[in-house]
């Protein structure tokens, strides 16, 4: 049996990834702000992430960490503290998910790191994992549905709604990345995997549509032009996979799904 500890095992993919793992025989520990009761199997302990408080007594005896914690920034700073604790316990596999484009998305300028400093963050951490001196596996992946779905509502709520012109986006499916990420986790450390991306490319405007058609609304949309470096990339895709389209739930699926609506593929 193996002791896994799984950071962010409440959120949208964590709460995917822990199940799985118990249900393959492991010995899970979730780290969580919040204090739960234990439950199912499952170990829950509470620490901060981006204090360090709780940290190690959560990696205290836990052979392999699943890093899924993740915010709109400061994830750096929250991975360091974790490596510090992990090294000192002697963790022999550290897993960490990441963004696609992590490496070729540039934040350089205010204005980038005000609407894409995610991506700076990501790297930043991606870094320090590689740097633990622990053996690690990072993957990379697309935007979930589930954040596609959460900007879209609020979006939606404008009388006109402004969406980035020349942004495309390949969304997958959190259960398809807890899957993957789960095989790399009970598998051997293997450094950096190729990216999981979703079965399809949409155009930010295409994601609005799909949304609104689902929820039988309307609402005019109006191409806006972001400046930057970052945007610029974005606008070049490098936030897309297309070789590793392997996801298997699209856009249409989810928010069938999720809303209930008819599944209707864009033309």
């Amino acid at each position: 049996m193996q002791h896994i500890l799984v950071t962010g095992g409440t959120g949208t993919l964590g709460r995917l990834v822990v199940p799985r793992l118990r249900d393959d025989g492991c010995k899970v520990r979730v780290l969580s702000r919040r204090s739960r009761e234990a439950g199912e199997g499952i170990e829950f302990v509470s620490g901060d992430l981006a204090t360090g408080e709780g940290i190690e007594a959560a990696v205290e005896g836990a052979e392999i960490i699943v890093h899924c914690a993740g915010s709109s920034k400061g994830d750096e700073d929250k991975a360091l503290n974790l490596v510090r604790e992990a090294s000192r316990a002697g963790a022999r596999h550290l897993v960490y998910i990441s963004v696609v484009g992590a490496e070729r998305i540039p934040v350089v300028s205010g204005v980038d790191r005000a609407m894409f400093g995610y991506f700076a963050s990501k790297l930043a951490a991606e870094r320090i994992v590689a740097d633990s001196g622990l053996p690690w596996t990072i993957l990379r992946a697309t935007q979930f549905h589930d954040s596609i779905l959460t900007v879209a509502r609020a979006m939606a709520k404008l009388p006109v709604v402004p969406v980035p012109a020349g942004f495309r986006f390949q969304p997958v499916d959190a259960d398809d990345v807890a899957a993957r990420l789960v095989q790399l986790t009970l598998g051997e450390p293997a450094g950096q995997v190729p990216d999981l991306g979703g079965p399809r490319v949409y155009t930010a405007a295409d994601l609005l549509c799909g949304y609104l058609h689902a929820n039988h609304r309307r609402r005019l949309i109006m191409p806006v032009w972001l400046p930057g470096q970052a945007a610029r990339a974005l606008r070049a895709g490098a936030n897309l996979t297309p070789d590793h389209a392997d996801g298997t739930r699209t856009w249409e699926d989810f928010l069938a799904d999720r809303l209930g609506s008819p599944r209707v593929v864009p033309t």
